[in-house]
């Protein structure tokens, strides 16, 4: 039986996960609702913008809930926004009322648009522990890591900064990999969930 992994779905690439998700091998659904949030066994929180899905995260009254699966350890996958969202503490996290708000699933601190603005997005080959061959990372409008906890693996770094983290089964990245044919880090991901990786 294959595992049932949701796709934040409030903004952000959410198709593009979901695709890389099925070719993993994992039963892919999006997820909107208290009860959707409810009946999977892991979470993918895409890219997008971390402001305003903090915000719809409070509007469709799925914060806490969120809060509270991952507490009681939901595997969960973020890529750019959702690797913001991951975090224990956001750097620039946005104007008061407005701000990112921390999931806590992660021990690290994460800075937002840490590569700079839309036009400085750039695509790279990096070196992930674990996947063997480079990764083709797109970064748009990226964060980096600035801390880690002592329980958080580094997996992968870009111009000198850490951009692949992992704390037991939850992982994040600052670039998407779902904009690419690899498939390697959903696999990964869906390994992780199932307790193979």
């Amino acid at each position: 039986m294959s595992v049932r992994v949701g796709v934040l779905a409030l903004q952000g690439d959410t198709r593009e996960h979901l695709q890389a998700l099925r070719a993993a091998g994992a039963d892919a659904l999006t997820v909107r609702r208290r009860a959707e949030l409810d009946s999977i066994d892991a979470l993918v929180i895409p890219g997008g913008e971390s402001t305003a899905m903090s915000h719809l995260l409070r509007e469709f009254e799925l914060l806490e809930p969120l809060r509270a699966r991952l507490a009681d350890g939901m595997p969960a996958y973020g890529s750019c926004a959702g690797m913001i969202l991951l975090a224990t503490e956001i750097l620039d996290a946005g104007a008061a009322g407005r701000a990112a708000v921390p999931l806590n699933a992660i021990d690290m601190t994460v800075r937002r648009n840490a590569f700079g603005r839309q036009v400085d997005s750039f695509e790279d080959d990096i070196a992930f522990d674990g996947l063997g061959s480079a990764v083709h990372a797109v970064f748009i409008r990226a964060p980096w890591v600035e801390r880690v906890g002592p329980a958080v693996e580094v997996l992968a770094r870009a111009g000198g900064h850490i951009v692949a983290v992992r704390q037991g089964r939850t992982l994040a990245t600052a670039f998407h990999p779902e904009m690419t044919g690899d498939r390697r880090v959903h696999a990964l991901f869906v390994d992780m969930v199932t307790g193979h990786a």
